[in-house]
């Protein structure tokens, strides 16, 4: 088609960074920075913004972008001796001119990243790795990420790890999560114990940050009021974060707007209760799928068991 975009693109985004474009024919798109291995948009076929990135995002390294999808690793939170949420999300990835597995996909936009472990990387977390990330743009405008983490050295090494997602809603007090419902959790507000959810599907009126585990792979997040239901299909990742500041931690964060937890909810593909040990030349994988799909929920209609099963 004459004028068709390409379907990947390099250039330059906000203050310079290099960031890669990704496009499907029917019009959906998503971005990748660079800095950070880092998914800052994903938009459906009508050019609406599916991701919440804050307003107040640094856009600066070595601050880590506030929205999209953080890579947390090696280590998740403070789960750990590192920094809040390990380094890769504040690190410059290099494209994969080499990706180890197949490229094979003529329908689908895609990239491929790695990231390896610089002299500084290595002091403070002494272990050599290969991290490859592919985020690809599905047909149907899905959007897919899958990490790859080698252990390239000469000793056993573990990890946690998550896709620290930023979901855009439209009004938090209107949206539910669907198939976390009686399972464990640990809740970080309350000094990491652990709890059992009840069995209701869970809604939101307060700070929430709690960590579900031996979560099923499916997890569907309806938003009431745009009629949308986020479908979270994860593989290799047991447990599940679901994050929202509420308003006095929004207010006490520099790079977030106080008003902006009402129109984000981050749930997150993670392995936090159980870290991940490689053996040298061991590889773990980690894959996220993120669709959007129309709901009736307003009236009724749409059954969540019908979404998590199919």
């Amino acid at each position: 088609m004459a004028g068709e975009k390409a379907l990947v693109e390099i250039c330059k985004g906000v203050n310079g960074l290099d960031k890669v474009v990704l496009r499907e024919v029917r019009g959906s798109s998503a971005e990748v920075y660079l800095y950070g291995g880092h998914v800052t948009s994903w938009k459906n076929d009508h050019g609406e913004e599916l991701l919440f990135v804050s307003n107040k995002a640094i856009f600066k390294p070595p601050k880590a972008i506030r929205g999209g999808i953080p890579i947390c690793f090696p280590q998740f939170g403070s789960h750990g001796n590192l920094e809040q949420h390990g380094f890769a999300r504040n690190r410059f990835w290099s494209i994969d001119t080499d990706p180890a597995f197949p490229t094979a996909s003529p329908n689908k936009a895609f990239i491929d990243l790695v990231l390896k472990p610089s002299e500084e990387d290595l002091k403070i977390w002494p272990h050599s790795f290969e991290f490859r990330l592919r985020v690809t743009l599905g047909i149907g405008g899905d959007l897919m990420l899958t990490s790859r983490v080698r252990n390239t050295d000469g000793k056993p090494f573990s990890f946690t790890f998550a896709y620290h997602t930023y979901f855009s809603v439209s009004d938090i007090s209107e949206v539910r999560v669907e198939g976390l419902e009686t399972l464990d959790y640990f809740d970080n507000l309350k000094g990491k114990e652990r709890f059992t959810e009840q069995g209701d599907a869970i809604t939101f009126e307060s700070e929430v940050d709690k960590i579900y585990l031996g979560t099923p792979t499916k997890i569907a997040i309806l938003d009431h009021e745009k009629k949308r239901t986020f479908v979270l299909r994860k593989d290799g990742l047991p447990d599940a974060v679901v994050w929202n500041p509420w308003d006095k931690k929004a207010k006490s964060m520099a790079d977030f707007g106080d008003d902006e937890y009402k129109h984000m909810l981050c749930v997150e593909a993670a392995a936090v209760e159980k870290a991940i040990t490689l053996k040298p030349g061991e590889e773990w994988k980690g894959r996220l799928e993120l669709s959007a799909v129309p709901s009736s929920y307003r009236s009724g209609q749409l059954d969540p068991q019908r979404v998590l099963q199919g």
